[in-house]
């Protein structure tokens, strides 16, 4: 089995770069966030998007925020696995692979965004939340939205490659 180090390609390494960009952005809004807003006291900014300081203790749209403490430290371990696959991964990419190469740094920019809160606060800070008429979207931060362009980048990755044949 050889190492991911050194079976990639140096300008892979540019794709770390923009993982730490999507963490510093997050980190930075989030602190941003936590010092400019009272905790669940919606600021408008504009209709249907207000700023709204909340924890979540749980995974995504708070799945898991009601649990005991042990869900905290299985999304830290989980994200940790997943951040060294993504790397492992995003270092043995081909250099044609560039859309595949950002969705991945846009996740794990993201995953290890929230990681940091985790470890840190033991919750993710939010602050974006958007609503229609009494329809609430739960409340979310820029690494859930890295992680979600992340993904849906992913997603459409597999319909834009040619099928391999068997």
């Amino acid at each position: 089995m050889t190492d991911a180090v050194t079976t990639s390609r140096p300008g892979n390494l540019i794709w770390l770069v923009l993982t730490a960009l999507i963490i510093a952005l997050d980190l930075g809004t989030k602190a941003l966030a936590t010092d400019m807003l009272n905790y669940a006291q919606p600021v408008p900014v504009v209709p249907m998007f207000n700023l709204t300081l909340l924890h979540n203790t749980g995974a995504a749209f708070s799945m898991l925020a009601d649990a005991a403490g042990w869900q905290r430290w299985f999304f830290i371990g989980l994200a940790a696995v997943v951040s060294i696959v993504l790397v492992r991964w995003l270092l043995k990419l081909k250099p044609d692979e560039t859309w595949l190469a950002v969705a991945i740094a846009l996740i794990l920019g993201g995953a290890l965004g929230n990681v940091y809160d985790r470890v840190v606060h033991g919750y993710v800070v939010d602050f974006i939340h958007l609503y229609w008429q009494n329809y609430h979207f739960p409340a979310f931060n820029l690494a859930d939205s890295a992680i979600t362009v992340g993904a849906a980048m992913m997603i459409i990755d597999t319909f834009r490659r040619p099928q391999e044949k068997d």
